[in-house]
């Protein structure tokens, strides 16, 4: 959720702490802020909003001529958006920031307050800042380990005090990184923050406490030194360009077809190196969001197709309810990030059940992708937009491979010739994507209005959901994705004239079901839009998706409901890449 950044070395940290922000920003931008250490002095520099209202406020201050200093980008937990809760925070003589939720705050303030301690804010953060401060005594590293054995909850933290100019980090459930640079280093949520300066770094573990002492740097856990290896990247500065395009959203939509050959580049020679399912008594697919909703396709297809019996969750309901795992179940976790706490709640609930656990993920250093017994890599890249698109893709590409493999298996299809398949759907994708004029045709009779319906059926169903999130996401209209035969069952009173009704009919089996669905929400005065593989005559409106194998039919479909949804936005000028009380990553319940 938010963003950290630190940095000691032998530069002014201004515009490397700025850059890092702005690289952070989809993290959170309910608000934002610095500080700066020289010796005993800390500056401090806050504001409400978005990164660039905080650089405002930067240029117009005289800043300490120093080399060290940390910073963050919040998405607010507790307490509303405003300069007294935005971080940094300090009590006493520490300052530091923070990424998570610290859940027993509200026990540890009173504890604090009995010891005459002081709050100026309504945040968690405020309270693990005071704890720290109340156990100092001149060893920050005693006193974060102190700390650490009361807080509850996930956490991420940078840390100075005013005795000296060392920094202090370390992290529980939230991601953190230690970047290294040349006689510099780094403090960061990820490496999208320190990309521009270096491309080696550390990935922390629980409770590991960095201390930076000049340019040196020393890991510890418990009290004992901890090796650690350095890391490098393969993501370049140029990755978190827009390359031309008005929004990130756009350009990661435009590249679907680029990392969608990626991704089914492994895949193309040889189907069976993917994971055989059909060896399993059931499946759980657990994620949040649009991940969840990709499971939802995986869910259909692994059923219809290759009857294996799957069962999708909602990662932060998994985590709490009574599950009856069967011997030979296998838990799917889907997180672009890796970093999702719900959904590494979940994982860990399986394993602690001793289920087998397989990740499909984007961040190869993230935390499920290091945990999980195997994972399946998408080949995304960074997706900088908070609403995601291509990630989301690309694991309904891997869903889908992943149930063609299990009916080849069972021998429910004959192997169709999956090379020419895999191969075709990337240039079929471009096809898709070209349509702009239609779905700015579109998005101009649609856009002013404030409630819109999503209906399909089966696999079409499936789509619908992630269709009616895009929309909502970034263009804060109302949306709902119905099963087409259940709208009449009381929602179809919501039609009236004009209410956009967007069909997805792409499955042969229920066609007529569906068209007939779309003709009953017609006759009420709805606007239909009809998005199908064959030609029809049914709705106000037909967009004609290319036909491939239904193991894949959704690859083509979804692409054409994101740029529906970016277009609606852009015309009632929406935020698109940045929409309003959203965050990238959802690293906090």
């Amino acid at each position: 959720m938010c963003g950290i950044i630190g940095y000691k070395g032998k530069k002014h940290p201004k515009e490397i702490l700025l850059s890092g922000l702005r690289n952070l920003e989809y993290r959170g931008y309910d608000s934002a802020g610095i500080a700066l250490k020289k010796d005993k002095a800390i500056q401090i520099i806050k504001s409400v909003g978005k990164i660039s209202n905080l650089e405002e406020k930067v240029n117009k201050e005289n800043l300490l001529d120093t080399t060290m200093g940390i910073a963050h980008t919040r998405w607010a937990t507790h307490g509303v958006p405003s300069e007294a809760n935005a971080h940094p925070h300090k009590v006493g003589k520490i300052t530091l920031v923070h990424n998570g939720i610290i859940e027993n705050a509200d026990e540890l303030r009173e504890k604090l307050l009995k010891e005459n301690v002081t709050f100026n804010s309504q945040t968690d953060t405020e309270v693990a800042c005071a704890l720290i401060n109340y156990y100092y005594d001149g060893d920050l590293r005693k006193a974060i380990e102190k700390t650490l054995k009361e807080i509850r909850g996930s956490y991420a933290l940078c840390i100075m005090t005013d005795d000296n100019n060392n920094l202090y980090a370390v992290r529980k459930d939230s991601p953190l990184i230690l970047g290294i640079g040349e006689e510099e280093l780094f403090v960061a949520s990820d490496i999208a923050a320190i990309i521009n300066y270096t491309n080696k770094y550390i990935l922390l573990e629980e409770n590991e406490i960095v201390e930076i002492i000049d340019d040196k740097y020393t890991i510890t856990k418990n009290g004992k030194k901890v090796k650690k290896e350095i890391q490098e990247t393969d993501m370049s500065s140029e990755a978190k360009d827009k390359c031309g395009y008005e929004h990130y959203m756009l350009k990661e939509i435009m590249e679907e077809p680029v990392v969608l050959e990626k991704t089914f580049n492994p895949y193309i020679d040889d189907i069976t190196k993917i994971k055989d399912l059909s060896e399993y008594e059931e499946i759980h697919i657990v994620a949040c969001g649009s991940a969840m909703y990709a499971g939802i396709i995986g869910k259909t297809l692994l059923e219809e197709k290759a009857n294996v019996k799957c069962f999708v969750e909602c990662a932060s309901e998994y985590r709490y309810k009574k599950v009856i795992y069967d011997r030979k179940t296998l838990v799917i976790l889907i997180s672009q990030s890796g970093e999702t706490a719900d959904t590494i709640a979940a994982m860990r609930k399986a394993k602690e059940n001793g289920i087998e656990t397989l990740g499909i993920i984007n961040v190869k250093t993230s935390t499920i992708a290091r945990e999980v017994d195997s994972c399946i890599f998408i080949e995304a890249g960074p997706e900088i937009a908070v609403a995601t698109t291509k990630a989301y893709i690309l694991q309904v590409a891997i869903l889908s491979l992943l149930s063609y493999r299990a009916a080849l298996s069972k021998k429910i299809i004959k192997e169709i010739d999956i090379k020419k398949e895999l191969k075709k759907l990337p240039r079929l994708l471009v096809e898709v994507l070209d349509r702009r004029d239609i779905y700015k045709e579109i998005a101009n009779k649609i856009f002013k209005h404030d409630n819109m319906f999503f209906i399909g059926r089966k696999v079409d169903y499936s789509i619908c959901l992630e269709g009616s999130l895009k929309l909502k996401e970034i263009s804060y209209i109302h949306s709902e994705a119905y099963q087409a035969g259940e709208l009449k069952h009381g929602t179809i009173s919501l039609i009236n004239d004009g209410t956009p009704v967007i069909a997805i009919v792409t499955d042969p089996d229920i066609k007529e079901k569906t068209n007939s669905n779309i003709e009953e929400v017609k006759s009420r005065g709805a606007f239909t839009i009809v998005i199908t593989n064959e030609e029809t005559t049914v709705g106000d409106y037909q967009i004609l998706t290319p036909k491939v194998s239904e193991y894949f039919q959704p690859i083509l479909v979804v692409p054409t409901l994101q740029l529906i949804a970016y277009e609606v936005a852009k015309l009632r000028g929406c935020d698109i890449d940045k929409p309003k009380n959203l965050a990238k990553s959802v690293t906090v319940e």
